[in-house]
């Protein structure tokens, strides 16, 4: 064990598909464990959900990087056989069924854990295992919808808004792997395994607490904190501002030309400006939008304001900051090309050409992942001849 790989010698079947799930597959190898992602035939459905680009796109990279992959019918008999002599080695097991499909398929918790009392087996749902919508379909943008954070969302048009990246997987997944690392920990001085269970709509739920809380306490009408603060249209795009101290508002009028506000007593304060925020937001937004980004960022670091640019994923990209602190690793994947991946916070930076820098292709490990299991060719290929396996 160490630092750099913790989990080395951890044994993970990831059944699941999509991002949720996969991407706690992901974090696993990423921290040393020998993940196998056990997929359809045809592939995991995140690998075609966009455009495809041979056997990837852009959901199933980062949610498969440094596993193996085999191709398998779980519902032909030797596919079964196959799935129990991985899971029967296997610390952690996760699934991303709707509820009751598991069981059908005989990989519920309480077959499995019969088999390996010790399995960690970690299920992940949209809406959760009980309740009158826990067997509905769920995606990232439906769950958006019901946890309420498109109600917080609207644009300038006043229409609810989807959030446009994938926050309700994402944060399932980190709920996920947060939740595994402490069953982990616990499993060296404990008997037995344990069943963990999360889902979309909580995972989406614990990244509202703080919005949540407010809308009951002021019955879903949120008063805004403080004034200057939010979007404002500049003259070559937009920024977001936000204005914490007092003695930020004289240099900020200096600089954009309206030094008669900085003493005006209705503007004192920034719970001032709120109340008279219908009168003075109008001198600001045509002030502001007089001068490029770059003019009002310059100012505005001087006066220590809090603000940013709206910048593109492109320009992001190229972005000084980004590459000084190796934030992106650029991979080439087969099929997809060059692609930028984020690395994970905690971890060395991703390297090409290396396990953990590769997302597999489909099936690309079933033969050696079958020969570790005690097959020889002869029957792996006989397998794939049966449509078992490819």
């Amino acid at each position: 064990m160490s630092y750099e790989a913790p989990y080395k010698g951890l044994k993970v079947v990831d059944l699941s598909q999509g991002v949720a799930g996969p991407y706690v597959g992901m974090l696993l190898a990423q921290y040393g464990a020998d993940v196998v992602k056990v997929e359809p035939l045809t592939g995991d459905w995140s690998r075609y959900i966009s455009t495809r680009y041979e056997d990837h796109s852009a959901f199933s990279v980062p949610a498969n990087l440094g596993k193996r992959s085999i191709a398998l019918d779980v519902k032909a008999p030797e596919g079964v056989e196959i799935m129990n002599t991985l899971l029967d080695e296997a610390d952690v097991f996760i699934e991303g069924f709707r509820p009751g499909v598991i069981k059908r398929l005989g990989f519920d918790y309480e077959t499995v854990s019969k088999r390996n009392p010790g399995i960690l087996y970690l299920a992940v749902s949209g809406f959760g295992q009980t309740g009158p919508m826990a067997e509905r379909p769920a995606m990232d943008p439906v769950l958006q919808a019901f946890t309420g954070l498109m109600s917080v969302n609207k644009g300038n048009d006043g229409i609810p808004h989807r959030i446009n990246v994938i926050v309700c997987d994402m944060a399932t997944a980190l709920y996920g792997f947060q939740a595994l690392a402490p069953a982990l920990y616990a499993r060296r001085d404990t008997e037995g395994g344990r069943y963990i269970d999360v889902n979309l709509m909580q995972g989406t739920a614990c990244l509202q607490a703080v919005r949540m809380i407010s809308n009951v306490k002021e019955q879903g009408e949120i008063k805004p904190g403080r004034y200057p603060a939010g979007m404002f249209a500049t003259a070559d795009g937009w920024m977001n501002l936000l204005m914490f101290k007092e003695s930020e508002w004289p240099p900020f009028c200096k600089m954009l030309g309206l030094d008669e506000l900085a003493d005006d007593p209705m503007y004192k304060t920034s719970e001032l400006r709120l109340e008279n925020v219908e009168e003075l937001a109008p001198i600001v937004n045509a002030a502001f939008a007089k001068h490029d980004a770059a003019w009002l960022s310059e100012r505005l670091t001087a006066n220590g304001t809090m603000h940013e640019k709206v910048n593109d994923h492109l320009e992001f990209l190229d972005h000084p900051q980004v590459k000084a602190t190796g934030l992106i690793s650029w991979l080439e994947q087969p099929g997809i090309g060059r692609v930028p991946v984020p690395n994970v916070p905690g971890l060395e930076p991703l390297v090409q050409d290396t396990p953990l820098g590769m997302a597999p292709t489909v099936g690309q490990h079933t033969m050696e992942i079958l020969q570790e299991l005690g097959y020889g060719v002869d029957r792996v290929v006989a397998l794939s001849e049966k449509g078992v396996t490819n």
